[in-house]
């Protein structure tokens, strides 16, 4: 029998966990989508109910910034559990008011202080024993990378491997939304995410690198060749923790040469800093003014061409013998344009939202604390994924791009 779920949140990524949802009363019996901005919600309810989807979605105003607010919110309408596809500032924030109300959590980024361009899990993790004595689950990062990436590593783990030693995440956006300069998702955590300093797992330490520093073709399935580029991304601090027998790990993301172009003027000129500067006796952030200025990732699906593909690699040792495996989802953006009016990378990061909270919700996933993906059973995940829309292809023991 279905739930009541709240979804904060309504981007791209917060259309599709609406839209997917609503597609699936049998997990999801009442939807509120709720927003600072509640016009978003209301277009996204209409949208669903315009094409006739089976769960209707009641939309609410709420400020993720405010506790009080969300304790109000979360208390009045008494849901199991609360999606957190906001900002990742608000990852806290919202965290406390589901103790504060007795709700499950769950996100898909990890939290990072709006002052200071750095993400990792501590702040998170920190909330294991308050949520464990509440009796409730958080469950972290739970997208596509992070997430569905965690849920590939530990799938590999659990059948085909005794020891992983090598893991490279690759991540590969082959469409084309025909914008001069635009990004995928949130422009203000997508810029954070890549200017900041790169970082990987090697020998038990992180090793850290100047941003974009070390990059190499990869050949991606159905897509070819792509410069792609080694970032640090959240997954790898906590995939490192959960699998200590890795060796190394690292993250590999792909950028088109005019993308490049248009962000390194962007730095040059300052617009990319998150420091606050004086403009007509008035304190503004420059990223922030870039982010009104860019396309909203929620409008690039229309006439998107192209598609992404993001995999996991790994090298290990099964009975004795060295093994490797590859296992990657191909998304066409056109495809998901045609089903929930989105873009590929919306759509892969929320439907995996759904997905985890279906598993939630059904009990296959339930455990009191703070968890990341890969610390639950992968199984029914990948299955969920052929049925929902992100179908998994595996490689054995092919060539791994594993050397620089």
């Amino acid at each position: 029998m279905g739930k009541k779920i709240i979804i904060i949140g309504a981007g791209g990524v917060g259309n599709v966990v609406a839209k997917k949802c609503a597609m699936n009363p049998v997990y999801f019996s009442e939807i509120i989508l709720a927003s600072r901005t509640l016009r978003k919600c209301d277009a996204i309810a209409e949208e669903c109910k315009k094409i006739g989807l089976p769960t209707e979605i009641r939309t609410a105003q709420v400020d993720a910034d405010q506790v009080p607010e969300l304790v109000a919110l979360f208390k009045k309408e008494r849901p199991y559990l609360v999606i957190n596809v906001a900002l990742p500032y608000q990852d806290l924030t919202i965290m406390d008011a589901c103790l504060e109300s007795g709700v499950h959590y769950m996100d898909t980024a990890n939290y990072e202080p709006k002052d200071e361009a750095k993400f990792e899990y501590s702040w998170q993790w920190a909330y294991q024993d308050q949520f464990k004595q509440a009796g409730l689950m958080a469950l972290l990062g739970c997208g596509f990378d992070p997430g569905v990436t965690g849920v590939y590593t530990a799938y590999a783990n659990k059948h085909y491997f005794d020891e992983m030693h090598y893991l490279d995440i690759i991540d590969c956006n082959a469409g084309d939304h025909g914008k001069a300069f635009a990004t995928n998702f949130n422009p203000e955590i997508n810029i954070r995410e890549i200017t900041q300093k790169g970082k990987y797992w090697e020998n038990g330490r992180w090793i850290e690198i100047e941003p974009m520093s070390i990059h190499k073709p990869i050949d991606y399935p159905n897509i070819g060749p792509k410069e792609s580029y080694l970032l640090y991304h959240e997954e790898l601090e906590s995939l490192t923790k959960n699998f200590p027998s890795i060796k190394r790990a690292r993250f590999w993301m792909t950028f088109g040469q005019a993308y490049l172009t248009h962000l390194e003027v962007l730095q040059n000129v300052g617009m990319t800093s998150i420091a606050p500067i004086k403009f007509n006796g008035m304190d503004i952030v420059p990223l922030e003014f870039l982010k009104a200025v860019l396309p909203e990732p929620g409008t690039l699906g229309e006439n998107y061409s192209g598609q992404t593909s993001i995999g996991c690699q790994i090298k290990g040792i099964k009975d004795g013998k060295e093994a490797t495996y590859y296992v990657w989802n191909n998304c066409h953006h056109a495809d998901c344009y045609q089903e929930v009016q989105a873009q590929g990378v919306s759509y892969t990061t929320g439907v995996p939202a759904m997905i985890g909270a279906a598993l939630m919700i059904e009990g296959t996933w339930n455990a009191a604390g703070v968890y990341n993906v890969e610390e639950m059973d992968p199984d029914p995940f990948m299955e969920l994924l052929n049925i929902h829309g992100l179908p998994w292809n595996e490689l054995h023991n092919s060539t791994l791009p594993h050397e620089y």
